[in-house]
């Protein structure tokens, strides 16, 4: 979140004429309501950003702008100490309480490791505030996309549940619990659905074409797929936009992990608009 704002500032410095756009929110005010959102009344030195070893991550940048935003520590899953129902962490010998964390932790990547020792579990009945819980992590997930019916969101069905006669080839196949593309199977085919023994944890989410409209100096064109991201201050019942970013394509899949051939115009950007949205 923090390092895609400053990738914002970074451009307008760049290209000035971007300063035609209006920023959605300054600076000043950006860190005011991320630091409302994560750190909350809390004393920033008992705030920590979480995540499975942090340095490995691609988004490691992010975690080292958000320190120096915020003045919160980014501590790795491993390294937390749990004693009774309190959490801390040490920070140069000293051992520090944790009161409130801001959950970066995704559990496919969790599952992926092999013999992963922590002295906590997601499961442990623990004395801190979470933003966001890690519930949300099963709630907020493809789960609930056969449960929205909206011209603007593409029909999905559990794989279990689907329609007898179904024309696999306007669908994509998705594990209900995956990231960054992991899993997905973009053309299904009959033969792929009978092998699938726990079809409960599949969807099947209808195929959107994305139109190739943005022309590089090559003349290839490249595909865009502009994500919103809202955050909910403390004790408010609204949600409010605060930063988009943007990923482009030449292939079939928008994920980083499937654009990393020797191409231009792919891997992620930012969205400025003429216009607010809400």
């Amino acid at each position: 979140m923090v390092f895609q704002r400053q990738y914002e500032e970074g451009l307008r410095s760049v290209y000035p004429f971007l300063d035609a756009f209006n920023r959605r929110i300054p600076v000043d005010k950006y860190r005011d309501k991320l630091k409302n959102i994560i750190v909350g009344n809390e004393n920033p030195e008992h705030v920590i950003l979480l995540e499975i070893f942090p340095e490995k991550q691609k988004t490691a940048v992010d975690f080292h702008v958000t320190e120096q935003f915020l003045g919160i520590k980014t501590v790795c899953l491993t390294k937390l100490i749990k004693e009774g129902r309190q959490l801390f962490y040490n920070d140069k010998g000293r051992k520090i309480k944790i009161n409130r964390i801001y959950n970066r932790v995704i559990f496919d990547e969790l599952d992926q490791i092999p013999d992963l020792k922590t002295d906590f579990h997601f499961t442990d009945d623990v004395e801190v505030t979470w933003v966001t819980h890690p519930n949300w992590f099963f709630k907020v997930s493809k789960f609930i996309l056969p449960k929205l019916n909206h011209a603007y969101v593409p029909k999905s069905y559990f794989l279990h549940e689907a329609p007898e006669n179904i024309d696999y080839n306007q669908y994509v196949l998705k594990p209900l619990f995956s990231f960054a593309g992991s899993g997905v199977n973009i053309h299904p085919v009959q033969e792929d659905i009978d092998k699938i023994a726990d079809k409960e944890n599949y969807i099947l989410q209808q195929k959107v074409s994305y139109a190739p409209i943005f022309e590089d100096i090559n003349g290839e064109f490249s595909k865009a797929e502009i994500r919103l991201l809202y955050g909910k201050a403390e004790g408010s019942k609204e949600l409010e936009l605060l930063v988009n970013i943007v990923r482009m394509t030449k292939a079939e899949m928008v994920n980083v992990n499937f654009n990393k051939k020797d191409a231009i115009w792919i891997g992620s950007t930012m969205a400025f608009m003429e216009s607010d949205l809400k």
